[in-house]
């Protein structure tokens, strides 16, 4: 089995692959930003941190962009944090556009008396039953870092949801993509199952 991790000179891309190959000790793993890697790929993982214009900017500059619109169409797809929020229509960072393959918008947080960015440890209420939930208890708690959040156009694509002064969308599915906001990688237990469950996944 052949895994992608895009990289499209964002961070954390080591602990990602690290991590899957934890999981997954016999497939191959490649941090690539070649489109024909990305395309031979059997599932592709797209993570990130930073600015989501800079994100953007980069995933188009490395040529990267158009084969993660195609993998998104028909392979097990992964988007952790800014690989979550790309696939969305308009990101209010910068008020930069996303790639639109899912309906919505990446609002900021905007809350009286606590912190932003969101930072830590927070329990993640499954919103219906999914094969990356398997193994992982309802409330389980995964390891977030972030300013803004998905805001889904359609209330279906909701796989999950944490609290962080109100509700919000921490989980995205639909046919073969889920993405979260959350970083399995930093999440231990959960974060490995979750991943575990990735590679194993026939959407």
């Amino acid at each position: 089995m052949k895994i992608a991790v895009v990289d499209y000179g964002m961070g954390n891309l080591r602990s990602v692959s690290k991590a899957i190959e934890h999981v997954a000790p016999s497939a191959e793993v490649a941090v690539t930003a070649r489109p024909d890697a990305i395309l031979a790929a059997d599932r592709v993982v797209v993570p990130g941190q930073g600015a989501m214009p800079d994100c953007m900017r980069q995933l188009s500059a490395s040529g990267a962009r158009e084969a993660v619109v195609r993998a998104a169409g028909s392979k097990p797809f992964l988007g952790i944090c800014i690989g979550l929020q790309m696939l969305f229509e308009r990101g209010e960072e910068g008020d930069t556009p996303g790639l639109g393959i899912l309906r919505g918008s990446v609002p900021r947080f905007h809350l009286t008396g606590l912190k932003v960015p969101h930072m830590g440890w927070n329990e993640v209420r499954q919103a219906r039953p999914h094969a990356l939930w398997r193994g992982i208890a309802d409330a389980s708690r995964f390891y977030f870092v972030h300013s803004y959040f998905p805001a889904p156009g359609d209330a279906s694509l909701t796989a999950a949801t944490a609290t962080y002064g109100a509700p919000f969308t921490c989980a995205v599915a639909r046919d073969n993509i889920f993405a979260v906001q959350f970083h399995p990688e930093k999440s231990q237990s959960a974060g490995l199952q979750l991943l575990s469950n990735f590679v194993s996944w026939r959407p």
